[in-house]
């Protein structure tokens, strides 16, 4: 496993930090790097590894699926009743077969299944190789490393990438993982392991919080603090379920109340605006962009124009041909992109996740720090995805597979027993 173990670790920093730098191929090296680390457990894994994954993943196992096969049906030819009105046009113009697809442009929805592909493909091999508690506790220091360097690179203006919506992601998920790290020195204080190394783990992860937090609550967007917010409720409420020793009532009362005053905070912060749901949240547009935001959310087909196609439709819709219209934010492409048949997938499988990691933290004892933080992060992405475009980004993506892959594997314990 030390082969897919270095290739996910290349595949998550390669990305992150490339798309940091600004260049063109992070993702394609992450992609790389998650083939070859899929290719590597695939030839390695023994039973054992086998029947940790089977537990990991209970009752979740074929949700995790759903999405590829959502691309991958975009990408088989149609009747023309159910493809893109693109193909129409083509068949009156061209004649032939009556097909098409239901995407609009193939080769970006194959990119698309491909980043799905390497994001679902980090997700398993991370509850493999994670399920050596060293290495999982390697894996989330190198998580937390990663997003704080790109909070402190948004700290410091050095980068104009992650000004592009990538810094609320990867700011939001460095200061839960940060979190995490210092729940870790916590329990290995409590542990009797050496004091001074809890006391250096502490603190790597209170300087890592500060600077996350600064970049979560100081450059982003007030929505996206809203989010961030969630997250961290959520990672507290499951550490006070657990040191409290609560009971199942009293825990359950306590959840309810969490939700009640979720259901409160989003309430309000929807009603401040006006128009679509799925534009809500999002950041302010310029010009007549919401205009042309609010047709093509009015043309959307129940499956969409193709995943990752959002910027080939959007030029249909634009008068000015020079302009490049970008998605506000996540859950609006993919709305764009699938359909509400597949944004509903997407929140399925988020909730069903979500779920999941709760139910492992607060069963886990003294290692539920990393399902909850994998809880919290896919807590604040939720929200997240109606607030910023930053999830579309390769390098969020990845690193999100990967916690969510470290919660799970960490979920359960080593053997059956």
């Amino acid at each position: 496993m030390s082969l897919a173990y270095f290739a996910l670790i290349l595949s998550v920093v390669s990305a992150s930090i490339l798309e940091i730098a600004g260049t063109t191929f992070g993702a394609q090296l992450g992609m790389a790097a998650a083939a070859l680390s899929l290719l590597a457990a695939s030839l390695n894994a023994g039973k054992a590894d086998y029947d940790h994954y089977l537990r990991a993943t209970s009752w979740v196992r074929w949700v995790l699926i759903v999405i590829p096969i959502f691309i991958a049906a975009q990408l088989l030819p149609a009747w023309l009743a159910l493809a893109h009105p693109i193909w129409t046009s083509a068949y009156d113009a061209l004649g032939g077969l009556p097909l098409g697809y239901i995407t609009a442009d193939f080769g970006q929805t194959l990119n698309a299944l491909f980043l799905a592909l390497a994001a679902l493909s980090l997700l398993g091999v991370t509850i493999t190789v994670a399920r050596d508690r060293r290495r999982a506790e390697l894996i989330l220091f190198v998580l937390s490393g990663v997003t704080t360097l790109s909070a402190l690179v948004l700290d410091l203006r050095i980068s104009p990438a992650l000004a592009d919506g990538l810094a609320a992601p990867l700011g939001g998920f460095g200061l839960l993982l940060n979190l995490a790290v210092m729940q870790l020195a916590a329990e290995r204080a409590e542990t009797h392991h050496a004091l001074s190394r809890s006391i250096a783990t502490g603190l790597y992860g209170l300087v890592g919080a500060l600077i996350t937090a600064l970049a979560v609550y100081g450059f982003s967007n007030t929505n996206s603090a809203v989010a961030i917010s969630f997250g961290i409720v959520l990672f507290l409420l499951i550490l006070i379920i657990r040191r409290l020793d609560l009971s199942p009532l009293a825990a359950s009362a306590l959840a309810a109340a969490a939700l009640i005053g979720a259901g409160i905070v989003l309430t309000f912060v929807f009603e401040k605006d006006s128009g679509s749901a799925l534009l809500r949240l999002s950041p302010e547009l310029a010009g007549d962009a919401k205009a042309t935001l609010e047709r093509m959310l009015a043309d959307t087909r129940w499956l969409g124009g193709g995943a990752g196609g959002f910027a080939a439709l959007a030029r249909i819709y634009q008068s000015d041909a020079g302009e490049s219209l970008a998605a506000p934010s996540t859950a609006t492409a993919i709305f764009v992109d699938m359909g509400w048949i597949g944004l509903a997938a997407v929140i399925a499988v988020t909730a069903a996740l979500l779920l999941r990691l709760v139910f492992g933290a607060l069963t886990r004892g003294r290692d539920s720090f990393f399902a909850a933080a994998a809880a919290a992060c896919l807590c604040f992405a939720l929200v997240e995805a109606f607030a910023g475009p930053g999830l579309l980004r390769p390098a969020a993506a990845f690193c999100l597979s990967v916690m969510v892959g470290l919660g799970l594997s960490q979920s359960v314990s080593q053997s059956s027993r």
